[in-house]
């Protein structure tokens, strides 16, 4: 990357080693061991040659792993997200959003030793002088992280949910409504016997649609608590939906489950009782 002018800098990111690269609104950086890295981390800490990439985007920078063998860890507030490695694309489609203030970036071991990627979202402070400034508490606050077990029935739910847009980037795709998800959810946990009774008795499908709809809200609830939407937006579908995937709180790699028999036999366990 070449010199960038001070004024125009929207991130700032600096290495374990102390060399800091300021990065424009629009701009992208890639980090990694690799000679050939816009950011270039010398040391072994378990990061990978191409490990992930920065980009300034307007009201914050999007930060994503690029690595297809190694996790790359996001800490911020004193918690810590896992970004998994790329599966079966040059670029990743799922990523973290960091909205202002400093967030530390890199390998489970350089966030353990203290050696992170630090990146700070840089604003304009007033309209005399130019400068710039880390935003501070008072300001608007790095996002808080999301973490949903996969061994959980609200992943199946969320995963169910998310399904359409995770196939359709694009996100033309008409998202589920709340029965639609409890009859996939059937389909996916092998209750092949209950869906005939789900598509013809009212009352059992009512039933198992409200237990889908309270973990919908449940995500709405956590979504909010989190900060992840700006305060008064109301929570849509699609808004609720978006963020699930724009934060990789649930990803296109999550798809491989559903057709994992280990990990729907375990949903399985936990959405019916077979005694």
């Amino acid at each position: 990357m070449g010199v960038i002018d001070a004024e125009a800098v929207a991130t700032r990111v600096t290495a374990p080693s102390g060399e800091t690269i300021g990065i424009p609104e629009g701009g992208r950086m890639e980090f990694g061991r690799g000679a050939d890295m816009d950011l270039v981390i010398s040391a072994d800490r378990g990061l990978s040659r191409r490990a992930g990439v920065i980009v300034a985007v307007g009201g914050g920078a999007w930060v994503a792993n690029l690595s297809g063998t190694h996790a790359l860890y996001v800490e911020c507030d004193g918690h810590q997200v896992r970004l998994p490695p790329l599966e079966g694309r040059s670029e990743p489609s799922g990523g973290w959003f960091m909205r202002a203030g400093t967030t530390l970036i890199g390998s489970r071991t350089m966030l353990d030793e203290g050696q992170p990627v630090r990146v700070q979202i840089m604003t304009r402070h007033g309209t005399d002088s130019g400068g710039l400034r880390e935003n501070g508490p008072d300001g608007d606050s790095t996002l808080r992280p999301l973490y949903l077990d996969p061994k959980t029935k609200l992943f199946l739910v969320a995963l169910l949910w998310c399904r359409p847009w995770l196939l359709d980037p694009a996100r033309t795709t008409s998202l589920p409504r709340t029965p639609e998800i409890a009859r996939a959810a059937l389909a996916v946990t092998d209750a092949h016997h209950e869906l005939e009774r789900f598509d013809n008795d009212p009352a059992f499908r009512e039933r198992l649609s409200a237990r889908v709809g309270e973990h919908l809200r449940v995500l709405r609830r956590k979504i909010t608590s989190r900060g992840l939407t700006r305060q008064g937006t109301r929570l849509s579908d699609e808004v609720v939906v978006g963020v699930l995937i724009d934060h990789a709180i649930i990803t296109a790699g999550d798809l491989a489950r559903l057709d994992d028999p280990s990990w729907c036999s375990r949903q399985e366990d936990l959405w019916w009782d077979r005694t």
